[in-house]
């Protein structure tokens, strides 16, 4: 069997590409995938597995024809992650994706135990896959039936004309290879006492033949176990229940062949008979999994007949608490008696005492407190009562009634007239848990999750009284009456902009924090001008409304309330002249996120009716000097405004809604124990469920592609634009990779992490231009970069049509080689960076939306939130931003509200080198830009040097 090193994400997602079909072998184990492309064109040559020669069927001229290509083949353990990739892989090849489909089966054949001894055809030890079940037999049909051609197009050895294997008998061989070799680790032959079924190498044990021939036999056609438990004398109301289990086989092919276990051996029914003589073999083998996992059927396997086991009350409640589980995993069932009733279920009720005030008054009296955090009637002063229930068919059990099952101390107990199954255990847990206390913000969490995490377990959990009423007035939002337009608004609101409107109205007149996540061009700032109108209607919510923005967004902000709410009193607390004497009660406050730092506590002592954290994800970090600054100011209600409320991971979520409402999330620990990493993972869809249904109500996330959202922007159309390196661009590179590597396999790890950013900020620059990498102070621009020249290029079109073109670049000395360069060339320009002053920021502004100046130069991480340039009809990307989220934010500059005319976005690549497979890497996880892990250089400092020279090599782009 062929051992290769694990294929490295680069050469996975290159694999994902080709077609892939599975080839025997014999032993099962010793089977292979090969992958081959159908042009002929020879596939990726790694990781290191066997090149090879393939002769495959495909269309021709005159029907199928035989054609040899080049192919990779690898063992099917080694091409198990490429096959799981290939699953889920954008743009992976139909055949690669059947396969990964496949493997996935395998793997839960696998988990589930399901695996048989055997002999090969040519007498090797092999394990199999099996038994397999009635819904396992359809699980495989199903598969084999969705089969594409190119999956299985290896033609069967000496047909003419060609044959190509069956898809399910292929199916079915593929799941063989998988188990065949994954009992075979190092210690196997110690635990099994021998080299068969165990050892690597294939073992010749042709002694076998017999017994392999009716394990074989029950690996198609056998039996499967279930057991029968028994509770003689049930009827009487007195005498203590007694318990035996009865294991019973049921017939593969026809499930409706049944017959108990003593039986078969015995051979008393006609349905033993039928069930033949081999069903003896197949029961004791799953006899043997079955008292693996619930040792009470131990004594089974050595009884001459086994036809039934007596259990006592510790047996019958391991298996009522996690044995019938068990079993199940293992492929045998557990069959209860009709007379017993297992209907008992535990949860728990959530609510106030019965005379607190409903969630309106209460609401109102924490308006009125001008909290800093939480609204007063969530606050953690006061405790609900978290009271656990038990219920009977539906019908909840009195607290007497859960006593008795409590101190029965036995898992079948008389009540109400029945005979009722229970764990005792999880009785005396619920009466133990009677009486708790919780916190009201840990009681609208598992209000609006529906469940809660007690001593490690989930229970499920019903709201009652204002908590009850406050979830369905937060969760509900079809219910609720619209919010009529403030009427000093200068603007008609736009239907989705309405429905914001009045979902920011209903949180923040019940004191709750929340944050409206528009994509960028949709109108945020008007929504929250229209907020802060709307509150000062009422002198329970009215105040003064303090928004803490980017410098860049202060002028932005002071034009869109004059314009839409003339007459609004609005201030800047910037600059060294900056105050807050005499504000009124309806004003509008601006600062920046640094003012606040350093302003703090003079912000804090005003009595704010509003709090408004624009671009948001600026206090992504909770233990920044700026997040601490943005909590110690208080209001009586908090608005966070951001277009990419999750960058990077789950917890800049909890970051930005910890703020506007405090503790709804839990601690940042409990948090990213309890849903990030379960989300992040994709291991727990439940906990992602959880998560949205928990933040649903606090976040409004839409998205300029959302039906009715903004049918009125224009198409944007997207393109990757590659160019070859110059002879001097290439040189440098490779001499960059060459260098640095070395340096790097030399290094301990912290100076190995700096390199690798080292290396990674240089081939984007020599990529970008020569003489950015260089640093040439007089330097000759023209005719050394092939980015300029496509660049030049661009701009004579986008020039002679009139239009407008913002060029971004995340190199401010990029931006200023550009436009020393268009300046030579009679091109104007502005260039707007992160030393530009405000006042010249907002000039700049001004002149391109005025169409003065046609070419606007900007520093992707200055401007790329907040300004609105919708004179462009072209976006260029000079240089890639490794994260989609970022460079979606910066073509938003363009693609919004207030655009008519169609935008195309170029993103500039050179072809061959880093920037040509990160562009792939990020085409394929655009998709999932809100959960993508990738924040730059900096994530790809943990590649392994072989990793990191596939993702650097320079494959042929220059001229």
């Amino acid at each position: 069997m062929l051992t290769v090193p694990p294929a490295t994400p680069s050469q996975i997602a290159e694999l994902t590409q080709c077609c892939a079909v599975f080839v025997p072998g014999d032993p099962a184990r010793t089977g292979s995938i090969a992958f081959w492309r159908p042009d002929g064109a020879a596939p990726p040559s790694v990781p290191p597995g066997t090149a090879a020669e393939l002769t495959v069927a495909l269309p021709g001229e005159e029907g199928v024809e035989p054609v040899t290509v080049p192919a990779l083949l690898l063992p099917v353990d080694a091409a198990l992650p490429v096959l799981t990739r290939a699953r889920a892989a954008a743009h992976g090849h139909p055949a690669g994706v059947f396969w990964g489909a496949a493997a996935l089966l395998a793997l839960h054949c696998a988990a589930r135990g399901l695996l048989l001894p055997g002999l090969s055809d040519t007498d090797h030890d092999a394990w199999r896959a099996g038994p397999l079940g009635p819904e396992d037999t359809e699980r495989v049909r199903r598969l084999a039936a969705s089969m594409p051609p190119e999956a299985h197009a290896v033609p069967l050895p000496g047909t003419e004309p060609l044959l190509l294997p069956d898809p399910e008998r292929l199916v079915r061989a593929f799941l063989d290879a998988f188990a065949d070799g994954l009992p075979r680790s190092p210690a196997a032959p110690v635990a099994t006492g021998g080299p068969a079924f165990a050892a690597q190498a294939p073992q010749h044990v042709p002694g076998l033949s017999a017994w392999a021939t009716d394990i074989a036999a029950g690996h198609d056609a056998g039996v499967r176990l279930s057991v029968r438990i028994e509770v003689p004398g049930l009827t009487s109301e007195t005498a203590p229940p007694r318990f035996r289990a009865v294991p019973q086989l049921h017939s593969v092919s026809d499930p409706a062949l049944v017959a108990d276990a003593a039986e078969v051996w015995t051979g008393g029914s006609p349905a033993a008979e039928r069930l033949g003589t081999r069903a003896r073999t197949d029961a004791l083998l799953a006899l043997r999994r079955a008292a693996r996992v619930w040792p009470a059927l131990e004594p089974l396997l050595s009884a001459a007949v086994p036809d039934a086991v007596d259990l006592d009350d510790e047996e019958v409640t391991v298996l009522l608490r996690d044995g019938a589980r068990a079993l199940a995993a293992a492929g045998v069932e557990v069959h209860w008696p009709k007379d017993l009733h297992r209907g008992l279920t535990t949860g728990a009720t959530i609510g106030p005492p019965a005379d607190a005030a409903t969630a309106d008054e209460a609401a109102a009296a924490s308006g009125r407190a001008a909290a800093t955090g939480l609204p007063s009637f969530l606050s953690g002063d006061a405790l609900l009562a978290f009271d656990w229930t038990a219920a009977l068919g539906g019908q909840r059990l009195t607290r007497e009634e859960l006593d008795r099952l409590a101190e029965a101390s036995r898992p079948v107990v008389r009540l109400r007239d029945q005979w009722v199954l229970i764990d005792p255990q999880e009785v005396r847990q619920a009466r133990v848990r009677q009486d708790r206390k919780i916190t009201p913000v840990d009681a609208l969490g598992a209000a609006l999750t529906g469940s809660v995490e007690v001593d490690g377990r989930r229970v499920d959990v019903e709201a009652t009284g204002w908590l009850a009423a406050l979830r369905e007035r937060i969760a509900g939002p079809g219910t609720q009456e619209p919010v009529a337009q403030p009427a000093g608004l200068a603007a008609t609101l736009r239907d989705y902009q309405r429905r914001g409107l009045g979902w920011l109205a209903r949180m923040t007149s019940l004191g709750l924090g929340c944050c409206l996540a528009d994509d960028m061009g949709l109108g945020k700032t008007i929504t929250l001008i229209a907020l802060h109108l709307h509150r000062q209607a009422d002198p329970s919510s009215a105040g003064p409304t303090l928004v803490v923005c980017p410098t860049s967004l202060m002028g932005n902000w002071q034009r869109e309330i004059e314009r839409f709410a003339p007459g609004t009193p609005v201030r800047r607390f910037h600059g060294p002249r900056r105050d807050l004497e005499a504000l009124a009660d309806g004003e509008f406050v601006l600062t920046t996120y640094g003012t606040l730092r350093t302003d703090a506590a003079r912000l804090t002592a005003v009595p704010w009716g509003l709090v408004v954290a624009d671009e948001a994800q600026h206090v992504k970090n909770p233990y920044s000097a700026t997040a601490r600054a943005l909590r110690s100011v208080g209001a009586r209600a908090r608005v966070a405004l951001t277009g990419t409320p999750v960058e990077n991971n789950l917890s800049e979520l909890w970051a930005i809604l910890d703020w506007t409402t405090p503790g709804l999330l839990g601690r940042l620990g409990t948090f990213r124990t309890r849903y990030a990493q379960a989300v992040e993972s994709g291991r727990d869809p439940a906990a992602a469920q959880r998560l949205a249904r928990l933040v649903g109500p606090f976040l409004l996330r839409r998205r300029k592609s959302d039906p009715g959202i903004a049918p009125e922007l224009p198409p944007k159309t997207e393109t990757d634009r590659a160019v070859s390196l110059t002879d001097e661009q290439a040189g440098l590179y490779e001499a960059l990779v060459r260098e640095t590597l070395a340096e790097i396999a030399a290094a301990d790890d912290m100076a190995r992490r700096g390199l690798v950013v080292k290396l990674l900020t240089g081939l984007k620059q020599i990529c970008n231009h020569p003489a950015q990498f260089l640093k040439e102070e007089r330097p000759r621009i023209a005719g050394r970069s092939g980015k300029l020249e496509l660049l030049d290029e661009l701009l004579d079109t986008i020039l002679a049509e009139e239009a407008g073109v913002l060029v971004f670049t995340q190199y401010v000395g990029m931006a200023r080689l550009l436009e020393r360069h268009l300046a030579a060339r009679g091109v104007p320009t502005l260039f707007l960076h992160g030393g530009t002053p405000v006042a010249a920021r907002e000039a700049m502004v001004r002149r391109f939306q005025d169409g003065e100046v046609p070419v606007f130069l900007l520093s992707l991480k200055a401007a790329g939130t907040g300004l609105n340039l919708t004179r462009a009809e072209h976006v260029v990307h000079y240089d890639r931003w490794w994260n989609p989220a970022v460079e979606a934010q910066a073509t938003d500059r363009a693609h919004r509200l207030g655009q008519t005319r169609p935008v195309q976005v170029h993103r500039l690549i050179a072809e061959g080198t880093v920037e040509d497979r990160i562009a792939e890497m990020l085409q394929r996880k655009r998709a999932l830009a809100e959960s993508v892990l990738a924040s730059g250089e900096a994530a790809l400092t943990e590649l392994s040097d072989a990793e990191l020279a596939d993702l650097v090599e320079l494959r042929g782009g220059s001229r």
